[in-house]
């Protein structure tokens, strides 16, 4: 991630017309991530029924994007630094747009998932960038202003991503969810090219770990395929067990190359800070609920409920919204009385509104059997994410800032990419099964019980484990511990927010 040398960009000062291209370019381009990471689940029952799709075609709809990006995602950031953050930015925003666009022209499931997949390596390279662009290019006095800019421009883009996705997908087809991503593609390319200064951290290390990544892609991507498999083919096939076996060697191997190479992607002892160790176990445990519960409730609105896909994504938008207002407010909370009640009872408040899902059936309506459960969700939701994400960062010293953002979020990540793998075997369900609004109800009903005790087990973790910001393990010598700082970030939910690294000037 973005270490913070920016000793060759120029400093910018907030509301200058030059200030103000580099937002436009960083806002737009990040928010082909955000919202892609909410539509697509919106559009997977017009997919499975298009593509003659089954259960596990549409899991790896999901997934493929999601592999490529937790794993690459720590790789995509030290590019940036190395290479130059405007120009990893472009590439990966102009890998996305090609990889969207082949998903829109997908013939077959098979096509789509390839082409998720190569969306995933875009955002990969995009997503640090957009923020370490505008760390790098303000003056140190308007980088609060920047980022409070590009948050709130952001969060409106996610609040309106699933309503615009949702009325696309019923007056045109879900083709359009990603063709759409190509002009404002290539307006971000055009803004970036001409207005967004490069920048470089001198510090950067020269060695890219691309084998530390392979191993890991392979784990994860083992891993993820024998879980979807299972349900159908049974635990006894060698296609099943193989892949789970390979999959574990390859993380174990992942795992002993970090510890032993020079320049490691992820340096294992980051996790030398009880803090951080059990900030992280509280983000797997809260974001593998939110993948099974946003992938599940928008499908099962659709097929049990008989929701339009339009009316399927409004019932996220109190969540976004919520989000938007007191995600700033939770991060101050935290600061003045410390994270551990925020990230206990956040999820806690968080499970009583999944609960309250398991009442939705074929009679539901949006009121109250939607709108209330999903606001309760999103209220803990924001009363967490934020003292999570802060919690995080504090705990390491503040050169690695960067790092410990971006493992998080790449914590939160492969834990929604597990999730999703595995609650289909969880529920019983596999093949083209989920089409049946009979199937599918009490399917939904055991996933949401699932859902509420993985958040359940992240406010018990809190407790258990985060008890305020430690001293930072030292991870290099002279870097003194950074103090815990308030968020002030819109916090996407597909992934707690990035941060680019401490300054050093």
């Amino acid at each position: 991630m973005g270490s913070g040398g920016t000793a060759d960009a120029p400093s910018l000062a907030y509301g200058e017309p030059a200030a103000r291209w580099v937002l436009v370019a960083t806002v737009l381009g990040s928010s082909l991530s955000f919202v892609d990471a909410t539509v697509v689940n919106i559009a997977l029952p017009s997919i499975g029924k298009d593509l003659n799709a089954g259960l596990a075609g549409l899991t790896w709809t999901v997934n493929a994007y999601t592999l490529t990006l937790a794993c690459l995602i720590l790789l995509g950031g030290s590019l940036g630094d190395r290479l130059g953050r405007r120009r990893v930015f472009i590439v990966g925003v102009l890998w996305f747009a090609l990889a969207s666009m082949l998903c829109g022209l997908a013939p077959n499931i098979q096509t789509l998932v390839a082409s998720r997949a190569l969306q995933g390596v875009g955002g990969a390279l995009l997503t640090p960038g957009s923020l370490a662009i505008i760390q790098a290019s303000f003056r140190s006095d308007d980088r609060a202003r920047a980022i409070g800019a590009w948050s709130g421009l952001g969060g409106i883009a996610g609040a309106t991503g699933p309503f615009i996705g949702g009325w696309i997908i019923g007056v045109a087809s879900w083709r359009w969810i990603f063709l759409i991503n190509v002009p404002v593609a290539a307006t971000v390319v055009a803004v970036a090219h001409s207005h967004v200064p490069e920048s470089h951290d001198p510090a950067a290390a020269h060695h890219t770990d691309v084998t530390g990544a392979g191993l890991a892609a392979v784990g994860l991507a083992t891993l993820t395929y024998g879980l979807i498999a299972w349900p159908t083919e049974g635990v006894t096939a060698r296609v099943v067990w193989g892949s789970l076996l390979a999959g574990v060697v390859a993380i174990v191997g992942f795992i002993v190359w970090e510890a032993n190479i020079a320049d490691p992607m992820l340096p294992l002892g980051i996790f030398a800070s009880r803090v951080f160790s059990g900030t992280n176990a509280v983000t797997f445990a809260v974001y593998a609920a939110l993948g099974g519960i946003f992938f599940w409730l928008v499908l099962t609105l659709q097929v049990v409920v008989g929701f339009t896909p339009l009316e399927a994504g409004i019932s996220l938008l109190p969540v976004t919204l919520i989000m938007l207002a007191f995600s700033a407010r939770a991060g101050g909370l935290s600061q003045r009385i410390g994270p551990r009640i925020p990230m206990t009872v956040g999820p806690i408040l968080a499970a009583v509104g999944v609960a309250g899902l398991t009442r939705i059936t074929s009679g539901s309506s949006y009121f109250p059997d939607v709108v209330v459960p999903v606001s309760t969700f999103g209220c803990g939701l924001a009363l967490t994410v934020a003292p999570l994400t802060a919690t995080a960062l504090a705990a390491v010293s503040g050169s690695h800032s960067g790092l410990a953002s971006g493992v998080n979020n790449a914590v939160a990540r492969i834990a929604g990419l597990l999730a999703v793998a595995v609650l289909p075997l969880v529920a019983g369900l596999s093949g083209h099964s989920y089409t049946d609004p009979r199937v599918l109800e009490p399917a939904f009903r055991t996933v949401m019980w699932v859902c509420v005790a993985l958040l359940l087990t992240g406010g018990l973790l809190a407790a258990v484990f985060v008890r305020g910001p430690a001293p930072a393990p030292r991870l290099a010598p002279d870097h003194p511990p950074r103090e815990a700082q308030p968020m002030r970030r819109y916090c996407p939910v597909d992934g707690p927010p990035l941060a680019a690294a401490t300054d050093r000037d």
